[in-house]
């Protein structure tokens, strides 16, 4: 039996973490966090983490700050950000940081589903 791809959840919002991991958690193994630094310390010390689902707006440390450090040291980890702020300069930023995708919240579950897969691929 193969294991499931791990998607690593970061986002503040409770209520975001756990509509994702209901979307998400027939098809992957999900791990979540609640803040930036939780995030990279988990990406360090789990190799085998597919795809990271990341906010933006967190306590402490911006999302964009993560994303850049997620791609300074561990740079073929893909990194979908899922964000409440839907401005073109933010995902512009986001791309040029090395997001693989972006995705607004509200969203819906075949939106989340289907840029998941793409990112495994």
């Amino acid at each position: 039996m193969t294991s499931k791809p791990k998607i690593l959840v970061c986002d503040d919002e409770e209520g975001i973490r756990e509509s994702l991991k209901l979307i998400l958690g027939d098809f992957y193994e999900i791990i979540l966090t609640n803040e930036g630094q939780q995030c990279l310390d988990c990406l360090k010390n789990a190799k085998d983490i597919s795809v990271v689902l990341l906010d933006i707006k967190m306590p402490k440390v911006n999302g964009l700050d993560v994303l850049s450090q997620i791609k300074q040291n561990f740079p073929e980890r893909k990194v979908i950000i899922v964000t409440g702020y839907k401005s073109v300069e933010t995902a512009q930023e986001a791309t040029r940081l090395g997001a693989s995708g972006y995705i607004v919240k509200p969203f819906k579950s075949d939106e989340i589903l289907e840029t998941v897969q793409r990112n495994l691929k």
